[in-house]
């Protein structure tokens, strides 16, 4: 099995439900006999139209006499990779991409498919998507239905957004959704310093920068070297842990900690000393937690199962600090998971407002008073952020908003992220 046919096998997971595009693509990329340069295309292959599928499917229609709901899933996505490496990518010939998925077309459909496929990818271009730009202005289309097309973003997320910025900056949102970030990584300070990692990776020829934050140092190529000495985890996410400040000594609640990236972060803080009880409703992933402590040696983390919204009368103002780090849509990391717009839904979103409150009112009884707490979500919908905190401190008067901070990809380079500063009286 090739890149190209791996990408489709894959791409139909996902599509149908068999799990998220990054743990699939993994898991599917751990088990394929093929060299380095194949699994990166494959990877190109998958992100690419996971990222455009509206964009790329809107480009199907142009040419194609079936509709998209009549073509076999298959034969759709062979299109759906075959235009994008035409359409979205330079290095490779428009022959190899034409004759390569007409091969797919014969294997996975039949003769009358790999026709089919034939005729619609002989009449793509290099410059396919300024045509679907030149083609959909003379559409009678409405405003979000152009931005949804453009930055391929589903249609009811492209209404949210507009219901809370405006369309310049909600279309640089989109578009900064599309583009692949560098890769973070956070220094390990129990084992190195930013500076002596900094000088690693500058000798091992790997290209590298000093990030924004005193920890993070900033790659293009993920790297397998030294796994003690760092962990993969983006600024917005490393800047949550910071406001927390927790000291050498204190006790502290990381109350939906899985995988581990924050826990771990706020005991390197620490120092290694002191408590955190780390919870997770799911036991698979409370072992996530444990083995990310572990890697980077770190033995102050106590994990248990534990469902944040369930009150515990024994954590009654029991810790210094409080880590809220809640279940949320995730639409602030689409660039790293682009599989986020298309299995989210209007329906998931009212009921993670619901678990979110939920935890945010159970949690608040754990802390000491003069304590602090963050609650933070990886999302840019006011509706989880903003408007969560603001019940909140309508309805708790023992609770003071010390900071408030959003950050956005298109602004920031980060993942679009909301971070809440509370202290208790």
């Amino acid at each position: 099995m090739d890149a190209r046919e791996l990408a489709i096998n894959i791409l139909y997971k996902i599509e149908f439900g068999e799990g998220y595009s990054n743990v699939t693509l993994d898991k599917e990329l751990s088990k394929a006999d093929i060299n380095q340069s194949d699994k990166a295309l494959t990877s190109e292959l998958v992100y690419g139209v996971i990222t455009w599928k509206i964009s790329i499917d809107e480009i199907i229609k142009r040419y194609s006499s079936l509709k998209l709901g009549k073509i076999s899933p298959w034969i759709l996505n062979i299109l759906r990779i075959g235009i994008y490496q035409i359409a979205f990518l330079d290095r490779i010939p428009v022959s190899a991409a034409v004759n390569e998925s007409v091969k797919l077309a014969k294997k996975y459909g039949h003769e009358a498919s790999s026709k089919f496929v034939n005729a619609i990818l002989r009449k793509i271009e290099k410059n396919e998507m300024e045509k679907l730009l030149e083609y959909i202005a003379t559409k009678p289309l409405l405003e979000d239905e152009l931005i949804s097309i453009v930055t391929s973003h589903p249609l009811w997320l492209v209404d949210e957004l507009l219901k809370q910025y405006d369309k310049k900056f909600v279309t640089e949102i989109l578009n900064a959704n599309n583009i692949t970030p560098d890769i973070t990584l956070r220094v390990n300070t129990l084992k190195t310093s930013q500076d002596e990692l900094f000088k690693l990776l500058s000798l091992k020829n790997i290209e590298c920068k000093k990030g924004n934050l005193q920890d993070s140092i900033k790659i293009k190529k993920m790297i397998n070297f030294g796994e003690q000495l760092y962990v993969v985890q983006d600024e917005a996410a490393q800047l949550a842990c910071l406001k927390l400040e927790p000291k050498s000594g204190e006790n502290v609640l990381d109350a939906c900690s899985a995988p581990g990236g924050k826990t771990t972060y706020l005991a390197q803080l620490m120092n290694n000393v002191g408590s955190i009880e780390a919870w997770d409703i799911h036991s698979y992933r409370v072992k996530m937690v444990d083995e990310a402590a572990k890697k980077l040696g770190i033995s102050i983390v106590k994990t248990s199962v534990q469902d944040a919204s369930n009150y515990v009368p024994t954590c009654k103002e029991r810790y210094d600090k409080i880590l809220l780090d809640v279940p949320c849509s995730g639409f602030g990391v689409i660039r790293k998971k682009p599989d986020i717009k298309w299995t989210k839904t209007r329906e998931d979103i009212e009921e993670l407002k619901r678990i979110q409150r939920k935890i945010l009112e159970t949690c608040s009884e754990y802390l000491k008073p003069g304590g602090r707490m963050v609650y933070s979500t990886c999302t840019i919908l006011k509706e989880e952020n903003e408007e969560q905190i603001d019940y909140f401190l309508a309805n708790n008067k023992r609770f003071t908003l010390i900071e408030k901070i959003n950050l956005y990809p298109n602004v920031n380079n980060t993942d679009g992220f909301f971070i809440a500063v509370l202290e208790a009286k």
